[in-house]
């Protein structure tokens, strides 16, 4: 994967040493929030998201710190640097009427 590719919320990584000295032991990780505001060094940047077991179950929530050069994509929501990526857009949830 180019280094320039960042990960979107959604994103299954696969995260080891090559990301950061701290996964001397590579984990499976699932984005759910991509730090953008946090000030970081160049060409690092905080993910938030959930720990993945081996039967892909969430088994810790963290923050971590990582080079997405050293990042490895597990899943098909990465996008590769020729295709656009849209902004992520909600739409409020409608209340419940009750019949």
């Amino acid at each position: 994967m180019p280094g320039d590719l960042r990960p979107i919320p959604g994103d299954l990584l696969h995260v080891t040493r090559a990301a950061s000295v701290q996964f001397v032991r590579p984990i499976f990780f699932r984005v759910i929030r991509v730090h953008d505001d946090w000030h970081t060094y160049q060409g690092w940047l905080w993910l938030d998201g959930y720990q993945m077991d081996s039967k892909g179950d969430a088994v810790d929530r963290r923050s971590i710190y990582v080079r997405p050069a050293g990042l490895r994509w597990l899943n098909h929501a990465a996008r590769s640097p020729a295709q656009p990526r849209s902004p992520v857009t909600r739409t409020p949830a409608q209340p419940r009427r009750r019949a």
